[in-house]
């Protein structure tokens, strides 16, 4: 075959057919001569300040923009564009960064480590989402992991604040019964440490040394950035490993604490868990272990900080930048508030007198409409439109029975006496239970009444119900006509008893009338 036939049959060029008959090992490819750019003048110089910055503190190192003023100033070259200049950096700096490393590569190894039992635990939070109440919320996964065993704690809060931590602390140290004898390690978290010295040296703040003088353990510190991290990378795993396995998909609950629970079992379920290179599980481990550790303190560490703001006349207090309602007698007074991981308590002496989960987004606010019902008693009109009540009804707890009732008392009364008569029947949650007070607003919109007084007779009535299921009088004679069979429905004033006719005559008011005709000379009429 032809040259020309072999290509075409081949999909190939006639050159390749003809080196291919010449010899069968394939000619070596040229090497393209490298095309002159307008930056290879100063490349060098480039290079230079790029060697400097493997030494520079990481904050200090050349940029693009510096780079290019240096040229300019200290050179005289400025040939080439910002643009050219970052192409070359993107390109350049990593393989400068490699080339330094290559002498020291055995610096950067791992020496395998043993951990005593009860000695030495770990500490970080990671980023999860969960679904709260249908919102999805960035949340922190809180985990403590004993570096013998693998038992791990894991609980989720709100936010990374100090409160959260330590409670996190005081939540794993009271399930696994006890606190390690030598360290914890630690990133350089805010919570813990206000400022990062020189080598491992750290200054904490007042609260968190309080906190480690109540357990009695002391705190190791990794080295800032990614270089410390392999000194904790058991808690680092642990904390990814648990959210792919057991976050996922994302949870949906009502609260935090519903959660918590959920996690709680999850923990003692994973103690059958084999870890990697060991024979035992993590239960049979721990077993060995929780007798190694230090007791716990006959106290706990109250975790949560105490507040007085004033309360404002929207009858809320501002927190950390978010703002919770208080009972509306508050107002223009100081309350006493203790800020915890993922609550909010507010103090009326000793009393809690409002309790809200605690806000992580700032300005974002928390309204409960219980706290504004003697407001709305004088401004019925602003109820509708009241935030108070959106979030009673995204809750739940303003129920499509509350919704009748109030449509009813509107209907009857007008809007203001409707919305009237729909707070006193909210007022009354307060002295009769939920359930009780559900069945007599059903009664009460059934029967065609709009009116406070047969929602309170009726929610008594199931009340006693739940209490004592037998009747008292079995007899239906003996029931009241309000009580029996097919009975009206009334109100209180016609269950009132009725006074006498007065059948006196009317009194005189001659006396008045003599008062009258005596002037005094000089007056006019």
């Amino acid at each position: 075959m032809s040259q020309r036939a072999l290509a075409e049959k081949y999909g190939t060029h006639r050159r390749t057919v003809r080196q291919a008959l010449q010899s069968a090992v394939p000619p070596p490819r040229k090497t393209p001569k490298r095309r002159v750019t307008v930056l290879d003048p100063a490349k060098r110089w480039i290079d230079a300040m790029l060697w400097e910055d493997q030494t520079a503190p990481r904050k200090q190192k050349h940029t693009a923009r510096r780079v290019q003023q240096r040229l300019a100033t200290e050179y005289g070259f400025d040939s080439a564009s910002y643009s050219t200049i970052c192409d070359y950096l993107i390109v350049r700096r990593p393989q400068i960064e490699a080339e330094a490393r290559r002498g020291r590569q055995h610096m950067e190894g791992m020496v395998p480590q043993v951990h005593l039992p009860g000695e030495e635990a770990e500490v970080d939070f990671a980023e999860v989402w969960v679904r709260l109440a249908g919102t999805a919320v960035k949340c922190q996964l809180f985990t403590l992991r004993l570096s013998h065993s693998g038992k791990a704690v894991h609980r989720v809060f709100a936010s990374q604040a100090q409160e959260a931590f330590m409670e996190g602390h005081v939540e794993a140290f009271r399930v696994l019964g006890g606190v390690p004898t030598r360290h914890i390690r630690y990133d350089n978290l805010k919570p813990a440490v206000r400022q990062v010295c020189t080598g491992r040296n750290r200054i904490e703040s007042d609260r968190w040394t309080a906190f480690r003088s109540h357990y009695g353990f002391e705190a190791f510190y990794c080295i800032p950035g990614q270089e410390g991290a392999h000194e904790k990378g058991g808690v680092e795993q642990e904390g990814g490993r648990f959210r792919r396995a057991h976050l996922v998909p994302v949870p949906d609950v009502a609260s935090l604490e519903e959660l918590n629970a959920t996690l709680a079992k999850i923990d003692e379920v994973e103690d059958d868990r084999l870890l990697r290179g060991k024979l035992t599980s993590i239960g049979f481990n721990f077993r060995v272990e929780v007798d190694e550790l230090a007791p716990l303190p006959a106290e706990d560490f109250e975790c949560g900080v105490t507040l007085t703001p004033k309360v404002d006349r929207s009858s809320r207090i501002t927190v950390r930048q978010c703002h919770y309602s208080v009972p509306a007698r508050f107002i223009g007074q100081q309350v006493r508030v203790l800020l915890r991981g993922n609550e909010l308590l507010v103090f009326e002496r000793r009393k809690v007198v409002a309790r809200h989960p605690r806000l992580t987004k700032r300005y974002d606010y928390r309204d409960d409409l219980d706290h504004y019902l003697e407001i709305l008693l004088a401004k019925p009109g602003a109820l509708a439109g009241s935030t108070a009540l959106a979030a009673a009804r995204a809750e739940g707890t303003f129920t499509p029975v509350h919704e009748a009732f109030w449509a009813a008392a509107r209907a009857a009364h007008g809007d203001a006496a409707g919305t009237r008569a729909l707070i006193e029947v909210l007022l009354l949650h307060r002295r009769l239970p939920t359930e009780a007070m559900q069945i007599g607003i059903a009664a009460a919109v059934k029967a065609g009444s709009a009116s406070p007084d047969v929602v309170v007779i009726e929610a008594r009535k199931a009340e006693a119900a739940a209490c004592d299921p037998e009747p008292l009088l079995e007899d239906e004679d003996e029931l009241p006509p309000w009580a029996g069979p097919g009975a009206q429905v009334l109100s209180l004033a016609d269950r009132r008893p009725q006074l006498p006719a007065d059948k006196r005559p009317p009194p005189s008011v001659d006396a008045y009338d003599q008062l009258l005709s005596g002037r005094t000379k000089g007056t006019s009429a």
